[in-house]
């Protein structure tokens, strides 16, 4: 699974919002509501989230393997 714990962390040491995101970024809310659920997102998005918390791919998500 795709966990994006690791954005939140950034947008709170970036001293950025959702807001930020939004019209920075031009992050869709419901965009953000399917980062918050851990849902799937484009690539574009993720480009879109580096290029304004000036981060790596790194820095907003990570993968939590499947308990089986």
């Amino acid at each position: 699974m795709i966990s994006y714990a690791p954005l939140w962390e950034t947008v709170e040491k970036r001293g950025a919002t959702t807001y930020t995101l939004q019209c920075k970024g031009g992050i869709s809310s419901s965009t953000i509501r399917r980062l918050k659920a851990n849902e799937s997102v484009s690539t574009n998005t993720l480009d879109a989230l580096c290029k304004i918390l000036d981060c790596t791919l790194a820095d907003i998500v990570t993968y939590l393997p499947d308990k089986e």
